[in-house]
């Protein structure tokens, strides 16, 4: 009974759903205050009940109802119970369920807490949050139901795909979801204010927090799926620019322009059309990836592998929001006029080049993921675009946005002067110069790559320490009012420099990586050593382990440097026994450090030569380096949310004040 029940909370959800898509709309068009009201318990009892629905999931999943086909083909009754729970979104269904339920519950985060809203623009949003809802329910219920029944249930299940069964893909799921919802909720606040026709500063404000937990959750999402992909796959890797990767990265680049195009809507009511339009790209990108997941589209380690035919749903549901919202948008973006003047050397201009970047990277990443696609459905044929077209077409974008961040950074609003803004980076220039200076005569000619890396990290790092210094003006005056200066800082900056930093951090974890990484690959028997990028490796042997639901054969290997031990490493070759076929896996052997990972997999044993295994080893150097920037960025993107600004709220929308009376005579 709890699956049906499920399933008929599901049935309710879509009723509320067209509820609250309509009614607020008619409303606020209307003038009509008690149906613009209805927004907020329409969107508190979607919330309540997508959420019991998806309980009552999770539910099914730990108690291993195999009656639930869901369950069956996703769970076995041996498995360890985080992944019976994680496996409730480890599957199309289920992960479903649960982008439903993150849209309700963002519904309902504005429903509570939108008081300063103006009422007719919340009315709007939400109606649109609940359009997109009721699109999302009514592919679930239609085509991908999460309760249906399977007669007779097995005995054990078929259990979760065994790579998936890891801490790190247990929370990238969830982390990714919360990205591309809350760049929904920026989506219905873009389509909310082209039905109004009014955008301004005080929208910016509103809009800007749900952009940054998008951002700061798709960081950490994408961050979690880069470092599984490093130690799960066993290749060595942390990006292989999959089209389902590239998915969730492209939102992300647009995310970054749209945070950075509302703020010059807030600061200087500029780029009101560029944000509208970010707003709208974003989620679009999104939903695009949602298709390449679900669609059968690609067979990828990431995708979830079915029937075209729900592809074809999840096309018309792309269409019309994308048709409907860029309609929508071309007819009311002649009416946002920007009031803000700016010339192209100034704050403003170095926002628009920043969002320039973006979006040109971001269309050589679509580029590269739709070709083979779109060759394959026009001509039949198949291509492959991989690593070396991205690195190629994408670095240098990258590249030029590290150069022109720190001047964008302290250029000042309107008008700007590039002579005196190189004056105040000259020591921060002279620092990134010599550092990279520096590497490269140390690394003895090799690569360019990671001078011209530590050279853009020094660069931006410099940067941001002439920000602070130039807020809290050193040298000119008393110390003790400077540290206040410092101190009165907006959270928001601290925040923004704290980004900036983590993106140093990432630059040069991923240039010193691809550039400095030693491989080996031999065979090796217990109790030989070899040499692997100045440590001195010894196999110590190979002994066979049991879990719930898998075997495993576990080597051990110890790495020395000048005759000392320094790390023990454990690489694990897997067979998941309770999955049909039974599921080989590779776990490879990783010794983390500050500046350098040992990197171990144990490949499979030699037929003829008993006792000897294949054995393949990396040292990585500031490898952890890639993960912890993408944190530190993250982290920024939570402390601007910290800002009062954002806490306390937006002031409403500005109203004209009335002339002033004048008195009788």
């Amino acid at each position: 009974m709890i699956a049906e029940f499920g399933h008929f909370l599901l049935i309710l959800a879509f009723a509320v759903s067209l509820i609250g898509a309509t009614a607020p709309l008619v409303g606020a068009h209307k003038g009509w205050a008690d149906w613009m009201e209805t927004a907020t318990p329409a969107a508190t009892a979607l919330f309540a009940l997508t959420g019991v629905s998806f309980l009552a999931l999770t539910w099914s999943f730990v108690t291993t109802d195999l009656s639930v086909e869901l369950v069956a083909t996703n769970s076995h009754i041996l498995k360890p119970m985080l992944y019976k729970i994680t496996g409730v979104w480890g599957n199309h269904e289920g992960s479903l369920l649960l982008w439903v339920l993150i849209l309700a519950l963002f519904g309902a985060l504005l429903a509570w807490r939108g008081g300063n809203v103006p009422a007719p623009l919340k009315a709007r949003a939400l109606a649109v949050q609940s359009m997109i809802s009721a699109g999302f329910l009514a592919f679930m219920l239609f085509t991908s139901n999460p309760f249906d029944r399977l007669f007779p249930a097995p005995d054990q299940g078929q259990d979760l795909n065994p790579l998936l069964q890891d801490p790190g893909l247990a929370f990238h799921p969830p982390f990714l979801y919360l990205g591309y919802v809350g760049l929904s909720m920026a989506f219905s606040f873009a389509a909310a204010a082209l039905i109004e026709g009014r955008v301004d500063a005080a929208w910016a404000r509103w809009v800007r927090p749900w952009a940054l937990v998008a951002w700061a959750a798709l960081t950490v999402g994408i961050a979690l799926g880069s470092w599984w992909a490093y130690y799960e796959l066993g290749w060595g890797g942390f990006w292989f620019w999959d089209p389902v990767e590239n998915a969730s990265f492209m939102p992300w680049l647009a995310s970054i322009a749209l945070l950075h195009s509302a703020i010059v809507v807030e600061k200087r009511s500029s780029l009101k059309n560029w944000t509208i339009l970010m707003a709208i790209l974003g989620f679009s990108l999104s939903l695009m990836g949602t298709f390449i997941v679900r669609s059968g589209v690609i067979d990828s380690v990431h995708a979830f592998a079915v029937d075209p035919e729900r592809g074809v749903f999840i096309l018309l549901l792309l269409a019309l929001a994308v048709g409907g919202s860029l309609g929508l948008y071309a007819w009311r973006a002649p009416s946002l006029r920007s009031e803000g003047v700016f010339a192209p050397v100034s704050r403003e201009g170095g926002l628009v080049l920043n969002n320039l970047l973006m979006m040109a990277s971001c269309g050589v990443v679509l580029a590269g993921t739709m070709a083979p696609m779109v060759r394959e459905a026009v001509m039949g044929d198949k291509i492959s675009v991989g690593a070396p077209f991205f690195d190629m077409a994408f670095t240098p974008f990258m590249v030029l946005l590290a150069l022109a961040l720190p001047i964008g950074a302290v250029l000042p609003w309107k008008r700007g002067d590039l002579l005196a803004a190189s004056r105040k980076l000259a020591g921060a220039g002279i620092a990134a110069m010599a550092a990279g200076a520096l590497l490269w005569w140390y690394q003895t000619g090799r690569s360019p790559m990671a001078p011209v890396a530590m050279a853009l990290t020094v660069w931006i790092l410099a940067g941001i320490a002439v920000e602070i210094l130039e807020r809290a003006k050193i040298g000119r005056g008393a110390l003790a009012e400077s540290w206040r200066r410092v101190a009165r800082t907006p959270r928001a900056d601290w925040g923004k420099w704290t980004a900036h930093a983590g993106v140093a951090f990432t630059i040069w974890g991923v240039a010193a990586i691809t550039a400095w990484s030693v491989e080996d690959i031999r065979i090796k028997r217990p109790g030989e050593r070899f040499e692997l990028g100045g440590y001195e490796i010894v196999f110590n042997g190979v002994v066979p382990v049991r879990a719930s639901n898998y075997v495993a054969n576990r080597g051990e290997f110890t790495a020395y440097r000048d005759g000392r031990e320094v790390a023990h490493v454990f690489p694990e070759k897997r067979v998941y026994t309770e999955t049909t076929p039974p599921t080989p896996t590779t776990e490879a052997g990783i010794d983390y450090g500050f500046f350098r990972d040992i990197y171990i997999v144990l490949g499979d044993p030699q037929q003829g030569d008993e006792g000897a295994w294949a054995v393949r080893s990396y040292v990585k150097p500031y490898a952890n380096w890639i993960w912890g920037g993408a944190v530190v960025m993250a982290l920024g993107g939570v402390l601007s949310l910290t800002d009062r600004r954002y806490r306390v709220g937006a002031a409403k929308m500005a109203v004209p004040r009335a002339p002033a009376a004048v008195p009788a005579e």
